[in-house]
């Protein structure tokens, strides 16, 4: 992947908080996602990923904190990029019953695609559901849903990707196809993708950096590779499960701030300028 040293970050979250009455469920977290990498957030339920991935989004309001995308501040201004941006996640229902079809129609326009229903047909063709446009959408499989999300999620060219489990409910060839979709996406589009999911070989294979959160906070990050030294475990699902259940084997994990290297260039502990 493609990063700037010489530009802002496309994310830049900084002392970003989330309470929900007594609950943290965010819990001051501080990070960069520079443009053009693939970054995971990575956590067991309850850790905070979807509470960050919802206020990335706008669609919570943080407790405290500032989030910046694509160079505009998220609380004053994201309107002003919200066509540059998207996000798909198999957990969120598109209505049932309009067609496969009629649904991304409707997300087309609304993110003012032209010639929008040439744009959905060639994701169709792209993404292989082409049988599945007349189809109502709740008729549909769990697997033929999340390509029909990851459709809605493309359909706008987005230049900022959030995924939260973009390969669930698929079989491995699926899912092996729509990794290498991503990945040459990424590499035509420039695009920058941050991702939540449970897959660690997806996560290995996809990312160039992970951040680990537990109780709200980020508690650990850095490259696959080197998290998988760090814990002198054999693979990224071994250091995940290290983490969630708090053992770390006497390392002492990172500081959830970033380094105040002003050499840094914007990427997020241990990314390649």
């Amino acid at each position: 992947m493609t990063h700037s040293s010489g530009r802002r970050p496309a994310i830049r979250v900084r002392g970003l908080h989330k309470r929900f009455d007594e609950v943290k469920a965010v819990d001051g977290i501080d990070f960069d996602v520079a443009y053009g990498s693939v970054v995971a957030l990575l956590g067991g339920n309850g850790a905070g990923k979807t509470t960050t991935l919802s206020m990335l989004l706008g669609l919570l309001l943080p407790t405290d904190g500032s989030i910046e995308v694509l160079g505009q501040d998220m609380l004053q201004d994201r309107y002003a990029v919200l066509g540059r941006i998207n996000f798909s996640s198999p957990y969120v229902e598109l209505p049932y019953r309009l067609s496969v079809e009629q649904n991304l129609l409707v997300y087309a326009r609304l993110y003012g695609v032209p010639q929008a229903r040439a744009r959905v047909r060639q994701l169709a063709r792209e993404l292989d559901f082409g049988a599945l446009l007349g189809r109502r959408t709740g008729s549909l499989s769990s697997g033929q849903k999340t390509r029909v999300a990851l459709a809605k999620a493309l359909v706008n060219e987005p230049e900022l990707l959030l995924l939260d489990e973009p390969t669930a409910s698929l079989d491995p060839d699926t899912a092996d196809w729509v990794r290498s979709y991503l990945e040459e996406y990424c590499r035509r589009m420039g695009a920058t993708v941050l991702l939540a999911s449970h897959n660690m070989a997806e996560v290995e294979r996809l990312c160039d950096q992970v951040m680990m959160m537990r109780a709200g906070r980020i508690v650990d990050r850095g490259t696959p590779g080197a998290l998988i030294r760090r814990y002198g475990r054999r693979n990224l699902e071994e250091v995940f499960l290290d983490i969630a259940r708090g053992r770390n084997g006497g390392h002492e994990p990172e500081a959830a701030r970033l380094p105040e290297d002003p050499t840094h260039g914007g990427e997020i502990d241990g990314a390649a300028p």
